[in-house]
């Protein structure tokens, strides 16, 4: 990539919050053509810089500069008009309405006295809908549609527009394999016809195989810009965190107890077959597979979501036949599930009133529920897994992904569970963080929980297993324990190859 004229400059940008300076003297820009790496762990800053550039926030200091000319960007709207259009992490969809209405909200074409022209608009989000692979209609009801397809929906957004700069926020997040290079695909594109993007991401695979330049935010503060050829991921890791960070696994020998889980040829219709594993105490068994192994849906059969057809469930030796989340939590088993903000938290509540949610009959007397008895609770485990907040008032939308997560696993842990299935723990958490949810899961079996992890990511799975089983269509193809397995013949097992082919270390 040769250096030009950028499409874009911030230049010390400045903007703060009552009490808090989130963005300070922050410099940025994107070449045409470039992809521009914004890095930084959850509260660097890097969410608050590009809603600056989107028109959301009005930065208290520094200028924003496109094509050379300062701008002024009061509304979305605007920036939208100014050719930067900024794809959300968090999904901004009206989910009643259909997909090709969603692509052109507020822009949709129109015929004489006003009315819509649903021709026009159908055929051109089909165009845009056929460039990115997508098998649903302009027709279809986006309430309707899978969080991965949704987030197509957000991607069909940028492409309706005369784009100079496209921000991807965590856009890989909630896509299969086969979506997100259909997305690399429309990202080498964008750049072919001269678009600046800006990616962030916290999973480094896409950072080194999709970037031109990375550049890193640290509290708030620009803390330097790479060439990606140049560099690795330690080095980024080291300006991101101020540290570098080991992934060597974090097993080391341990003794297990008792098997507080064994599941025997458990079945659900089509979802998986025949799965057997069981879980001792002090240990942690890792799932891994590709989109659609069976993984998560054997977690959600395990905590009463779903009705297995066939098999046994044995808890600490008995037999339980589990028809509810109820249940399983009485069975002392606890899922901490893989989409944390739509499943495992309320937003808008304190941090406290999330940690306590599952015990408040326990704590409830009458119509009062005793805040003495919450708080009480909230501390021990705030304590314990160093949960980082001002307060247990502060809504736990405002904490980072890693801490949010702290509070769904405190959540748990309060009930005091014999297992504990944690479904995806990083996902969306930077690498700072996830070191600490790893460091977490394994002192928890430590402890004396069986811990199941289940993750799409492999030097994760590596990193915190004890036992790995890995899956391919439904099934269980081979159980590896740390010492034997590799990264090949882990590859090996969830391609479907059979256990004669495998490879054991």
């Amino acid at each position: 990539m040769s250096i030009s004229n950028p499409t874009l400059q911030l230049v010390g940008i400045v903007k703060t919050f009552p009490g808090v300076r989130a963005l300070d003297d922050v410099n940025f820009d994107v070449q045409p053509g470039e992809v521009h790496a914004l890095l930084g762990e959850n509260g660097a800053g890097k969410s608050t810089l590009m809603k600056v550039l989107a028109g959301m926030y009005q930065p208290d200091g520094g200028k924003i500069v496109i094509d050379g000319s300062p701008v002024v960007m009061r509304t979305p709207l605007e920036a939208k008009q100014s050719g930067v259009i900024l794809i959300h992490q968090e999904l901004s969809l009206a989910e009643e309405m259909t997909v090709a209405e969603n692509v052109f909200l507020g822009e949709l074409p129109k015929k004489r006295f006003g009315l819509v022209d649903w021709k026009t608009l159908h055929q051109r989000v089909y165009v845009i809908l056929n460039k990115l692979n997508c098998d649903f209609e302009p027709t279809t009801p986006v309430d309707s549609l899978s969080i991965a397809k949704k987030q197509m929906v957000e991607i069909a957004r940028a492409l309706t527009h005369d784009a100079k700069v496209v921000i991807f926020d965590e856009p890989t997040a909630s896509l299969t394999d086969q979506e997100k290079v259909v997305l690399f695909d429309v990202i080498r594109d964008l750049q072919a016809d001269g678009v600046g993007i800006v990616y962030i991401s916290h999973r480094m695979e896409e950072i080194f195989h999709l970037s031109n330049r990375i550049s890193v935010l640290r509290d708030g503060t620009y803390r330097g810009t790479l060439m990606t050829a140049e560099t690795n991921e330690d080095e980024v890791t080291q300006l991101m965190i101020g540290r570098s960070l080991s992934y060597e696994r974090l097993h080391e020998h341990v003794e297990t107890g008792d098997v507080a889980l064994s599941v025997e040829n458990l079945s659900c219709g089509k979802l998986y077959q025949d799965v057997s594993f069981e879980v001792r105490t002090g240990e942690v068994v890792g799932f891994y597979g590709l989109v659609g192994a069976g993984r998560t849906e054997i977690a959600e059969t395990l905590f009463g979501l779903r009705k297995p057809t066939s098999g046994q469930i044995h808890l600490q030796g008995k037999a339980v036949d589990i028809n509810s989340p109820v249940e399983a939590i009485q069975f002392g088993l606890s899922l901490v599930p893989e989409n944390r903000k739509e499943q495992g938290l309320v937003l808008a509540m304190s941090c406290r009133d999330n940690m306590t949610l599952p015990q408040i009959d326990a704590l409830t007397t009458g119509p009062f529920v005793s805040g003495t008895e919450e708080l009480k609770i909230y501390n021990t485990y705030h304590d314990q897994l160093e949960i980082k907040t001002p307060s247990w008032r502060q809504p736990v939308q405002n904490l980072s992904g890693g801490n949010q997560q702290k509070i769904v696993i405190g959540k748990w842990l309060g009930m005091h569970p014999k297992v504990l299935i944690v479904d995806e723990p990083t996902r969306g958490i930077d690498v700072g963080s996830k070191s600490e949810i790893h460091n977490l899961l394994r002192k928890l079996a430590k402890s004396g929980y069986a811990v199941v992890v289940i993750s799409s990511e492999m030097p994760e799975v590596l990193h915190v297993s004890d036992r790995i089983v890995a899956m391919y269509n439904g099934r269980v193809m081979r159980e590896f324990t740390s010492d034997e397995v590799t990264e090949d013949n882990l590859i090996q097992a969830i391609s479907g190859l059979s256990d004669n082919n495998l490879k054991v270390a």
